[in-house]
């Protein structure tokens, strides 16, 4: 390593995390990034520490990889305070499963809708026309069963209400954009307390859904729109954006940091930042 990419690399801390993360995780990585110190970070389901001033990038990634824990190399003047807009995707990200396979289980068609939903998170084929296809397949369906999903299927993400708590109490406000539905998104707005939401529309009549969106789709471009309208709105500061499909894509380009979750390897590859074994509270620890 020059002496040039060496000053770059003190500049930088090295953050390792995980759920499951322990000391002597932190410990080994130390040692492979020649690290001078450890310093415990953060309370809430992913145990997470900062390796002050590593001294090289080599065999990190290997070594994380190998104890199932994740990496970040982070600029030391990248502060939680700068942080103006955190935007996340929901199924999947902010929560743990894809709501439309849900609804599609009620109808026992799960396995059908699955296998699309998996194809256009890929990047495979057009969200617009997979969404079209897959709620064209719900039609027929009572209403109800959506509260049925929201009660009985949905879950958090791990750290979801940790991360939120601490980009909100620096300042940032929250942004939901989601090619889900407004049924899911508008309750998970009262319950963790975020700023702003977008999602689609399902038509319902007489109490069963028709199988149509009202109105324009969220799609890709629709998610950018929305965090670059919000940036222009807000004071100067960062844009954080987090997902896991080649739908969220788009909202990483408006970005400053992106962080792919529990991605697919497309999202991974364009991502600023990638995590597997954390909680979406490595999130947050990933800004000083």
């Amino acid at each position: 390593m020059s002496e040039a990419q060496a000053h770059r690399v003190t500049r930088r801390c090295l953050i390792v995390q995980g759920l499951s993360a322990t000391l002597d995780d932190a410990e080994a990585l130390r040692r492979v990034a020649g690290a001078r110190a450890i310093v415990p970070l953060g309370e809430g389901p992913t145990h997470a520490f900062r390796l002050e001033h590593p001294a090289t990038h080599e065999g990190v990634a290997d070594a994380a990889a190998s104890r199932r824990v994740d990496h970040a190399f982070v600029p030391l003047d990248r502060r939680l305070a700068d942080v103006r807009v955190v935007s996340m995707d929901m199924d999947s990200t902010l929560i743990t499963i894809e709501c439309i396979d849900e609804i599609a289980d009620m109808l026992g068609i799960k396995p059908e809708v699955a296998t699309i939903t998996a194809s256009a998170m890929r990047g495979e084929i057009d969200f617009r026309t997979s969404l079209a296809r897959r709620v064209a397949l719900l039609a027929g369906l009572e209403q109800s069963a959506l509260q049925r999903v929201y009660d009985e299927r949905l879950r958090l993400s791990p750290g979801a209400e940790a991360m939120l708590g601490r980009f909100h109490a620096a300042g940032a406000t929250s942004l939901l954009v989601s090619g889900g539905f407004t049924f899911f998104t508008e309750r998970l707005r009262e319950r963790v307390g975020l700023g702003h939401t977008l999602s689609n529309v399902l038509e319902i009549e007489r109490g069963r859904l028709t199988g149509r969106i009202v109105g324009d789709i969220v799609d890709a471009e629709a998610k950018a729109s929305a965090l670059r309208a919000l940036r222009a709105a807000l004071p100067p500061g960062l844009a954080v954006a987090i997902g896991d499909g080649a739908n969220d894509l788009p909202l990483f380009g408006e970005a400053d940091v992106s962080v792919a979750y529990r991605a697919k390897p497309i999202v991974r590859e364009q991502a600023t930042h990638a995590l597997d074994h954390s909680g979406l509270d490595g999130v947050a620890n990933l800004f000083a």
